[in-house]
């Protein structure tokens, strides 16, 4: 005989402003089967859950209805107090009358009658409940962390010293990421290098961390605690772990290209180390820019057009017949900290930007601006090299604009501009700064201040106002705009322009198909919930970091990663995991063998599995799910014509009963019309 106790939540006023909270308890103390119901302001507190465990002890419930929020939000808090009281924590479910009801209607009277019809059909839900245990699924303890930029080796290092295991992978021959390029960093102004080349190293020399640069992560399978990585390691056609370092090789090549790091403001051998600091001191041969490159006799024999590099290595590591290998590895965890591009695209092309070659990024001013830059931190002008004495820098390109760019704030920009502002005036003290700004957004520790500095103390001046046009006129460039404030068209011939462009996810975004994660409409990858669950996502197991989620600066990058290795820490902590039963099961005697389900499964939890005949021959084909992979999304459950899958906890009975019981109305509210 079920015993179900009914527990409403006011919720402050989310749900009390327009739902009746005594009504709906009192309703729900009339429905057949209920033996309590009360209601409290808020379950969620250690008072409320207090009433719900000692109700179920003196009322001997067999099963709990809590309504209050959205399940995503307090279901593990409640299932977990009735667990402490000797309930089945499966027994305990979530009637949503806030996002389901009180949030979206105004009238108290049918938002009222809604929420008791809610609450009925739940409750005729968990009558036919079953006790569910959780699934044990074993751990492996090692994590896999994609992308060696600054959230990477920050994900990496902690999850490291914690005495786990690392695969740390980057698709560049080195570390580094996009910080490597800069020059210095708002707003104490350290240098980029000083501060990021020790993490570089540590993590190269860390015992728990397998460094894997110049390598690309082609498959994921798996699931939480037990995924299997498929690394693909491209050639560097160099031995890495005899090469020296010495450099001979480099000015021995005779072939040159576009150096990527300087963003191509200067050019590179063919085999090359990426920048002075770079982590491993590794030099790697481009094979689409060496001369051998696709040469091949008629004979099937490797011709080798140029050898010189080869003829100078002293240690003798060039190997041209290396190949491509790919590596495979067992991880419990995975955090993917890939990082941004630079969105340089309409609206950058309206503003000159590859039209002109004094019309530059943020990420090219800062190799101006660099030491170890192309002009050895000389700022000069990559048209004929002269000093540029008036510099315009223009805000928000892309940003902010969704007709010709994306909607997003990119954060980061406001603070780099002033950064560049202020950086121009110290090493050309008689250049003039000029920028155009939407907004002045400085939401940071000190960032105010800086930007205060700037127009204060280095006179830059900043503009409120859009440029329409950049173009050249008389060997200068032209910026047309307008001062908003004043009203006034505003014209200022520049030596050199700066746009401060839009951060969007890295190119190869492809890896949220591999790893079967979801992202936002600007293809930034999604997080489970904003405030609850930031660096989590759909797929257990996997967590994210840095600007692979949205834009953000250096110090909230660094805190979202090491944010996502505690996660991950904890994850590996455990020899075993806990996972959710709820989970769809397939009656294979009764499967047509059709796999749609497998198709549709987003999870990929559904196989083809033979089943065999007295003799062992394969006799048909079935379809069956790992639980432990299974999310309980219900999708294959819809999907199969036969209806020969069922879903722990949601099965057709329960959900036929809750749907029976919504037409139940209070007779007090029948009495009103509410029908």
């Amino acid at each position: 005989m079920s015993r179900i106790g009914v527990f409403v939540c006011h919720c402050g006023e989310n749900i009390s402003r327009t739902v009746s909270a005594e009504e709906v308890a009192e309703f729900a103390s009339q429905v057949p089967g209920t033996v309590f119901a009360a209601d409290y302001p808020y379950l969620c507190s250690a008072p409320g859950q207090k009433i719900l465990t000692e109700a179920i002890k003196e009322n001997d419930l067999t099963g709990v209805v809590v309504a209050a929020c959205s399940p995503q939000l307090h279901e593990p808090t409640f299932r977990t107090a009735a667990a402490q009281a000797g309930l089945n924590p499966y027994l305990c479910e979530i009637a949503n009358i806030r996002e389901q009801c009180s949030w979206v209607h105004r009238e108290k009277g049918a938002a009222t009658a809604k929420a008791c019809q809610i609450v009925a059909g739940t409750v005729e839900r968990v009558k036919l409940a079953r006790p569910l245990e959780p699934l044990e699924v074993p751990v492996t303890d090692r994590a896999l962390v994609i992308g060696g930029g600054i959230a990477g080796i920050r994900s990496a290092l902690d999850i490291a010293n914690s005495g786990h295991e690392v695969v740390l992978v980057e698709r560049e021959p080195s570390l580094g990421g996009n910080m490597a390029r800069l020059s210095e960093t708002f707003p104490t102004l350290d240098c980029s290098q000083c501060i990021l080349t020790p993490l570089m190293v540590e993590v190269a020399r860390h015992p728990n961390i397998e460094v894997l640069t110049y390598s690309e992560v082609e498959e994921v399978s798996g699931y939480v605690g037990n995924f299997t990585a498929q690394i693909r390691r491209k050639p560097r056609f160099v031995r890495a772990d005899d090469c020296t370092g010495c450099g001979d090789c480099a000015e021995a090549c005779p072939e040159t290209t576009p150096n990527e790091f300087d963003v191509g403001l200067r050019t590179r051998k063919a085999i090359y180390i990426p920048f002075p600091q770079a982590v491993p001191s590794v030099y790697t041969l481009d094979a689409d820019r060496c001369l051998n490159a696709n040469l091949e006799s008629p004979t099937g024999f490797r011709v080798l057009g140029c050898v010189r590099c080869e003829e100078v290595c002293e240690p003798k590591v060039i190997d041209f017949d290396m190949t491509a290998e790919t590596v495979e590895r067992q991880v419990g965890a995975i955090i993917v900290a890939t990082g941004y591009d630079l969105m340089l695209e309409e609206q950058a092309t309206e503003l000159g930007y590859r039209q002109h070659p004094d019309v530059l990024d943020g990420l090219e001013f800062e190799r101006l601006l660099s030491a170890s830059g192309p002009t050895d931190g000389m700022v000069r002008r990559p048209s004929d090299g002269k000093v540029p004495k008036d510099v315009v820098f223009i805000q928000c390109v892309g940003s902010r604009n969704p007709e010709h760019g994306v909607s997003y704030c990119s954060r980061i920009c406001c603070m780099y501009t002033a950064k560049h502002a202020l950086l121009l005036k110290h090493k050309v003290p008689d250049s003039r700064a000029y920028v155009f700004f939407m907004d002045v957004r400085a939401a940071g520790k000190g960032y105010e201040e800086f930007v205060q500095r700037a127009i204060s103390e280095e006179h830059v001046m900043y503009i409120r106002g859009r440029v329409s046009q950049v173009f050249e006129e008389n060997g200068s460039l032209r910026v047309l705009g307008v001062d908003t404030l004043s009203g006034r068209t505003v014209q200022i011939d520049a030596d050199m322009v700066v746009l401060a462009a839009a951060a969007k996810p890295a190119v190869d975004n492809d890896l949220a198909a591999k790893l079967r994660l979801p992202v936002d409409s600007h293809g930034f990858f999604q997080e489970v919930h904003p405030k609850l669950r930031p660096v989590e996502t759909v797929t257990p197991g996997i967590f994210i970091a840095g600007t692979a989620q949205a834009p953000r600066d250096i110090p909230d990058t660094v805190a979202q990663a090491s944010a996502a290795a505690s996660k991950g820490t904890e994850l590996l902590s455990s020899s075993v995991l806990l996972r959710d039963p709820t989970s769809a099961t397939v009656n294979e005697g009764a499967c047509a063998g059709c796999l749609e389900c497998q198709l549709v499964c987003p999870y990929q939890a559904i196989e083809a599995v033979d089943i065999l005949n007295t003799e062992g021959e394969p006799m048909r084909v079935v379809a069956r799910v790992n639980s432990a992979v299974c999310e309980g999304c219900g999708i294959c459950t819809v999907t199969c014509r036969g209806s020969n899958i069922d879903l722990a906890g949601c099965s057709e009975e329960e959900i036929f009963a809750q749907l029976g019981a919504l037409g139940r109305l209070p007779s007090k509210l029948q009495a009103e019309g509410m029908e």
